[in-house]
């Protein structure tokens, strides 16, 4: 059963307490991320991350870093362009000295001046590594021909120039805005008691801080186009539409739409594509749920001679199921794959812990394992061809990254207007 608890200052303990299982998944989830930033400080969420890594006043990066693995546990974090989460994973019994360290962490860290430059290097080669990522560095491009100059365009990791000027009192000054009990959820899967819930209120329950927070715009899905010439042997194609916020009504009928175009190997994009054609090797279509707003992207790694013919296909499968929607068997067949994805990965406490702290954060509500399959079941061919009709209905956002110097004359944004 999922409880949420009270710390008494606006921060938000949510739990789910598993008996059957020997770990805890115990993540600390801050509502911030590129999407807070501005262009002067783009990367700095990213980067405050890591360094809430490299020591804290009792305690050294590396002894952080040995206290997990004295105990057979794992500790990490991620940066979204809307979260940032500090999570460990241990044994039940190992619980209390988990959170003890991410507290730690979370309150205690130093920021020591020689550590941050040494850090600033690390991320700078992290960037420079997604540069020479071409199935990755695409991704980014399509955010910001989606989003333009609102910051869900801007890049997670930031540009080496601003990440330079960054200074320990602009980690503490962010802290300050970001970190705040209100903006902060601690969450927790796994088999516990009610004493590790009293010991994360002992913990959290005592600080304050101020916020005053920056007020984000409304973001516009924008429909531009971008491309990056680099030397690669293939072309790297990204499509964007809009698609819905999470939470939305309608997110299980595009779900499962995006199931039957190209989340799985039967979809329609990939027996087309990749076993019909063989055109590409990697080709896929994905959803992406904001708190105001979603993106739909499609995308395929080609060679550069076959993007307009890729491309084509792409936009006629779209625009095949915005006229007539998807098969009745495409329908049943989906449905079983999103249950049954959705009850393996609640096999995991990670997971489990994870889909805690996001929905507490961005839908501030939780919907039980029977309410989902419910909300699944009650997809229909209506809803699902609704859907696409209202998302693809509109113009395309295009990214590429290739040896071309220019997009084929066929690839052009409007191909969906209808």
């Amino acid at each position: 059963m999922i409880q949420r608890h009270d710390c008494g200052n606006g921060l938000r303990i949510v739990t789910e307490q598993i008996p059957s299982v020997r770990s805890v998944a115990l993540g600390i989830w801050v509502g911030t991320g590129s999407k807070f930033e501005q262009e002067s400080n783009n990367g700095i969420s990213h980067f405050l991350e890591h360094m809430f890594f490299k020591g804290t006043e009792s305690r050294s990066a590396k002894e952080i870093a040995e206290a997990f693995d004295e105990i057979g546990g794992n500790v990490n974090a991620f940066t979204s362009k809307e979260y940032t989460c500090y999570y460990a994973r241990v044994l039940d019994q190992h619980a209390t000295l988990a959170l003890d360290v991410l507290a730690d962490m979370y309150f205690h860290s130093v920021f020591d001046e020689g550590e941050l430059e040494k850090e600033k290097n690390v991320v700078i080669e992290e960037i420079s590594m997604y540069e020479d990522t071409p199935d990755d560095l695409v991704h980014d491009l399509i955010a910001r021909a989606s989003f333009a100059d609102h910051p869900l365009g801007y890049s997670i990791l930031g540009t080496e120039g601003v990440l330079r000027s960054l200074t320990r009192d602009d980690l503490v000054r962010y802290i300050d805005q970001r970190y705040t009990p209100d903006n902060t959820v601690v969450a927790v899967a796994g088999n516990f008691d009610d004493g590790l819930i009293e010991e994360i209120k002992r913990r959290f329950g005592h600080f304050r801080r101020s916020g005053g927070q920056a007020r984000v715009e409304q973001p516009a899905f924008v429909a531009r186009t971008t491309a990056r010439h680099k030397a690669t042997e293939q072309a790297h194609l990204c499509l964007s539409l809009p698609g819905f916020q999470a939470g939305h009504d309608d997110i299980y009928s595009l779900i499962l739409l995006n199931n039957v175009l190209g989340g799985s190997m039967s979809s329609r994009l990939f027996q087309e594509i990749r076993e019909e054609r063989g055109l590409a090797y990697s080709v896929y279509s994905y959803h992406t749920a904001y708190k105001e707003t979603g993106m739909y992207t499609v995308y395929a790694g080609t060679a550069p001679d076959q993007v307009g013919e890729v491309f084509d296909i792409v936009t006629n499968i779209l625009c095949d199921v915005t006229e007539h929607g998807i098969t009745a068997k495409e329908l049943s067949k989906g449905k079983e794959q999103l249950k049954g994805s959705l009850m393996l990965s609640l096999e995991s406490t990670n997971s489990r812990m994870s889909r805690l702290g996001k929905n507490e954060l961005l839908l501030g509500r939780h919907l039980s394992l029977d309410q989902m399959t419910e909300k699944i079941d009650a997809v229909t061919h209506d809803s699902i061809l609704a859907a696409a009709r209202q998302l693809f209905h509109n113009q395309l956002a295009i990214a590429m990254v290739s040896p071309l110097e220019q997009f084929p004359a066929n690839v052009q944004n409007d191909v969906l207007i209808k």
